[in-house]
């Protein structure tokens, strides 16, 4: 079933607001402590756990506007429950933190089992929206596959050595910049391999 027609920009805030309404309650919260049930949660904590539910309000928004979610929009949102249920249990931000590196991880791994099968698992999923040859959905793949990669190790590299407000900054902004660079160029780069549709004849 395809998607229903929606706003770009209101799509892109539906999308892209959960993380940025997180960024902006941490940086509100982060020196705060917080004490529930008698345990003490910090800023960081207690923003993850605000950020489920804003994550799923927009995406129950999205799937009314559109009817449709992308798979990876629910793994994501599976993701976050469930690391963020695990955050709010152990009362420690490392489980929220590794959860990038799983999806990213994830996603690498993916694309990596139908490589070895020789396929693209992620033609399935864009061929709609980029119509493009075999050939380049297999470069195409191939280099996702390790820029997911490396976006994982990159994020066990940054929340296990660096602070939580510079890994908080990341997250936002950083990673998800590089991969839309990433994803551009990949698409510029890729243009000699496009199938184009046909023009249509005129009487």
């Amino acid at each position: 079933m395809s998607a229903k027609p929606i706003n770009p920009v209101l799509k892109q805030v539906l999308e892209l607001g959960p993380t940025l309404a997180f960024f902006l309650i941490y940086l509100r919260i982060k020196d705060d402590t917080f004490t529930i049930a008698g345990t003490d949660y910090t800023g960081f904590i207690i923003a993850a756990l605000i950020f489920v539910p804003i994550l799923l309000v927009a995406m129950a928004i999205l799937w009314m506007l559109t009817g449709k979610l992308s798979r990876m929009q629910v793994f994501t949102a599976f993701m976050v429950i469930f690391f963020g249920g695990l955050t709010a249990y152990f009362n420690d931000e490392r489980f929220f933190k590794m959860k990038t590196s799983i999806v990213y991880g994830c996603m690498a791994g993916i694309l990596l089992i139908g490589l070895l099968q020789g396929r693209s698992y992620l033609q399935y999923v864009m061929e709609e929206f980029l119509p493009m040859r075999e050939e380049g959905w297999m470069i195409f793949t191939r280099r996702l596959t390790i820029m997911f990669a490396t976006l994982a190790v990159a994020n066990e590299v940054i929340w296990r050595t660096q602070s939580t407000d510079l890994w908080v900054k990341l997250e936002t902004f950083a990673f998800p910049a590089v991969l839309f660079v990433f994803l551009w160029m990949q698409i510029i780069g890729l243009q000699k391999y496009l199938i184009e549709e046909p023009e249509p004849e005129q009487d």
